[in-house]
């Protein structure tokens, strides 16, 4: 009679893939924590990286979709920044009779200091298609604000409550009745706004501290657009 017996994993094998499962979660935990840091302005923080996104999808059971992000992401000084914001919208398989209509809006803000804040790694991306979509209507915006400043900047009071009260109207686009070409120009018009908003922040933040040398550069503010 043949016996058939399961491979025996030793005991030296299973201590070390219990070892790497450990090693794996270690590293998790340590990037986990350097995000958090920086998000949350740390002085101590080295490195970052912000991803953003709006996606819609629109079809036959779901005609009218729309989705939107804006956030901000207050880094203190750094070395190294990723900011990464898309929006993607999808139309497909709807007919002339019943188009479907599909948004995506994807705000994101990046403030960085010292030296290296101008060194921001940005990916700004916009996508829309219509898939087998006659007469659909699809438009996907990513508008990307990346501060850098030579001292950590602190968004002011106003300037958050102008920001929540632009991110409200962005919000309410999703209840418009708009064509996609007057959608579009809104979109563009509040991007504006947020950059008069920051551009203001940035003329008033601090060039330098006493406590660290200046970085010779001034304020900047950069706008990255994208629409599709």
């Amino acid at each position: 009679m043949t016996t058939h017996r399961k491979p025996r994993t030793s005991t030296a094998a299973k201590t070390a893939v219990r070892l790497g499962m450990i090693a794996t979660a270690g590293m998790a935990v340590a990037a986990t924590t350097t995000t958090a840091q920086a998000s949350s302005g740390s002085s101590h923080s080295f490195m970052s990286t912000a991803v953003d996104m709006a996606d819609t999808h629109a079809d036959r059971m779901h005609v009218n979709q729309f989705d939107e992000s804006f956030k901000i992401h207050q880094f203190g000084p750094l070395v190294a920044v990723t900011a990464n914001n898309r929006a993607t919208a999808e139309s497909a398989g709807c007919s002339v009779q019943a188009p479907c209509r599909s948004i995506a809006l994807s705000f994101q803000i990046v403030t960085a200091a010292g030296r290296n804040a101008r060194l921001v790694n940005a990916t700004n991306i916009s996508r829309s298609a219509n898939d087998h979509c006659p007469g659909c209507e699809t438009f996907a915006g990513a508008y990307q604000f990346v501060v850098a400043t030579p001292q950590e900047l602190t968004l002011s009071k106003p300037a958050r409550s102008q920001l929540a009260r632009i991110h409200r109207e962005v919000a309410g686009l999703r209840r418009s009745h708009l064509a996609i070409p007057d959608v579009k120009k809104r979109a563009d018009e509040l991007a504006q706004e947020v950059k008069t908003v920051l551009d203001r922040e940035a003329a008033s933040a601090p060039h330098r501290s006493a406590a660290s040398p200046p970085d010779n550069f001034r304020p900047t503010v950069t706008m990255h657009r994208h629409v599709d």
